[in-house]
């Protein structure tokens, strides 16, 4: 059965599934204007999630066809990826800030056997062992990837402007970290239930309720910026608190308020994090090693190959974050590369 939350207002939610992953589900927000329902993400590319999608819509009493517009928080495949099908059905425009919108177009041009050897390397660069390796460079013929073919947007979200949302004063924050080009979304609205703040946000993935975001690396395999993610996320973190939004609005879990009290909660959670790291790096240590002794929410023996590869990921941004704050650094000459605390 499709659930459709009415959060008040003109705003609802849609619990759209992601097949065969543990969020289960995202949030969908349809957000009611002067010129028909805008969407607030779209979605996995998938039969049935494009089904419980138009069912939703339907509960709203509108349908897919009547959409004005997608605003995309970040470009994953579990918020942008009904987004084309969305477009073709409709009309609707859909918009992305320019950061994102950068790695769709590449994502649009580059196969999946070029991102199997960019994988193949990065990690042969983070010390991963043979038998990790040996899959990545046997597939020949590799399977296709989820997300290899988004839709690309043809509206820019600007940070700081307010959305073309006729009707509504919708304000985009940017808040990379999760991705370079992630916005939140401020709805400048009094709150229907008049809960103490300032409006609503839509926060996609940057904040929510009981889950830490994945910080990891920008991957691109045509650029070679050394990027600081998590230094990004930690700021944007802050921004966000800042705000005193009534009520957060995530793309995952549920409705929550006390943003603040949240932006707290994973502020101390990198810290504790960004400190285990120093203790482990006593001793030089690759990133995949690095990996291999932090805590994750299963031990590491249990944790399945892509998962792994996320982990290493995050590895390195955790550790790139404490080289930036001279607080590690590399051990010169080392291959693969191993860090140590300064």
């Amino acid at each position: 059965m499709t659930q459709v939350t009415d959060h008040g207002g003109g705003v609802r939610s849609i619990e759209v599934p992601i097949p065969d992953n543990p969020l289960g589900h995202t949030l969908v927000y349809v957000v009611d204007t002067d010129r028909g329902p805008v969407l607030v993400d779209t979605g996995w590319d998938d039969p049935a999630s494009w089904d419980t999608l138009a069912a939703g819509l339907s509960a709203c009493g509108t349908s897919v066809a009547e959409v004005h517009g997608v605003v995309i928080t970040h470009h994953h495949p579990d918020h942008h990826g009904l987004s084309g099908a969305v477009r073709e059905a409709s009309g609707a425009w859909i918009a992305m800030h320019a950061a994102d919108t950068a790695i769709v177009r590449r994502t649009r041009g580059t196969g999946p056997e070029r991102w199997y050897s960019y994988m193949a390397d990065k990690l042969t660069a983070a010390g991963a062992p043979e038998e990790h390796l040996a899959p990545l460079r046997a597939a020949r013929r590799p399977r296709a990837l989820p997300g290899f073919s988004p839709a690309l947007p043809d509206r820019e979200i600007v940070p700081g402007e307010l959305l073309d949302l006729p009707g509504r004063r919708v304000r985009a924050i940017w808040t990379p970290g999760h991705t370079p080009g992630h916005v939140c979304l401020h709805l400048e609205e009094a709150h229907p239930a008049q809960l103490p703040g300032h409006g609503r946000l839509f926060s996609g993935d940057h904040l929510l309720p009981e889950i830490s975001p994945h910080i990891g690396l920008y991957e691109d395999p045509d650029d070679d910026t050394v990027t600081d993610p998590l230094g990004d996320y930690l700021d944007s973190l802050e921004r966000v608190g800042r705000l005193g939004a009534a009520e957060i609005l995530p793309a995952h879990q549920y409705a929550f308020t006390d943003a603040a009290g949240r932006v707290r909660e994973l502020l101390a959670h990198h810290e504790s994090r960004l400190t285990d790291l120093l203790a482990l790096l006593s001793t030089p240590l690759t990133a995949w090693q690095l990996a291999e002794r932090m805590e994750w929410n299963r031990p590491w023996p249990q944790i399945p190959f892509t998962s792994r590869n996320i982990a290493v990921s995050e590895a390195e941004a955790h550790v790139r974050r404490l080289v930036k704050l001279g607080r590690a650094e590399t051990v010169p000459g080392s291959d693969p590369v191993r860090y140590v605390a300064v």
